[in-house]
């Protein structure tokens, strides 16, 4: 039931989003064609429960303008926007695919290896600020480098894998590390505290996805003919 429950937030939400802003009657159509409803609309009380959930799981407020009696979301900041749109996109996604059991054969997916095993904790690492240690198994090495310690300041996702850059502790230096090279992770019980003066966008605003250098940046002007 609280699967279900989610499916339905992430429906409303994708809903309104598309189309911008939507009266009552007009989501009310909608949902009676979506494999949620069973055909029957959807209550006006239901309606309002689910707006405040939600609010609360997800930071998103659906408000309402008062001269249309039309529902919309209310924007945040670019940032947080952003990693909003990609969680529920990769949810939505989800959605559907759980209901395209039929044509399975027909759905080619690209496997995204770093996500199933290292994602959660390097998330718990940085929601709980304790460093993780992991051994690592570089591209270019075939021994890996045992018991890294890592303190992570940001998560980035590239070409359909996912990277951390945080301080290496041993060696004082700022590093990333791909989560699909690591094994053998587990947080530590000590906290640490990112620098108040990182800034992790100001830190690959000039990057070409994981490869970070601190080398001055260039402005290059192209000229070409018609």
């Amino acid at each position: 039931m609280a699967r279900d429950l989610f499916s339905r937030y992430i429906w409303l939400i994708d809903t309104i989003r598309r189309y911008g802003s939507l009266t009552r009657d007009e989501i009310n159509r909608l949902w009676m064609k979506s494999p949620y409803s069973n055909g029957e609309p959807l209550p006006r009380r239901t309606f309002y429960t689910y707006r405040n959930a939600i609010e609360e799981l997800f930071k998103i407020n659906i408000e309402c303008n008062p001269s249309t009696f039309e529902y919309y979301i209310e924007q945040s900041n670019d940032h947080y926007e952003s990693v909003m749109n990609w969680l529920l996109n990769s949810a939505s996604i989800g959605n559907l695919l759980n209901d395209a059991h039929d044509i399975a054969d027909s759905i080619f997916l690209e496997n995204v290896p770093s996500a199933r095993e290292f994602l959660s904790i390097t998330v718990d690492s940085l929601k709980e600020h304790r460093p993780m240690k992991f051994d690592y198994h570089p591209y270019t090495r075939l021994n890996p480098t045992r018991d890294i310690v890592l303190e992570p300041y940001f998560l980035k996702i590239f070409k359909q894998r996912w990277y951390v850059t945080g301080r290496n502790v041993k060696e004082d230096v700022i590093k990333t590390y791909a989560l699909d090279r690591m094994s053998e992770a587990t947080l530590l019980p000590s906290v640490y505290e990112v620098p108040e003066d990182f800034d992790a966008e100001a830190y690959f605003r000039d990057s070409y996805g994981i490869i970070f250098d601190e080398g001055e940046v260039k402005h290059v002007a192209v000229r070409t003919d018609s």
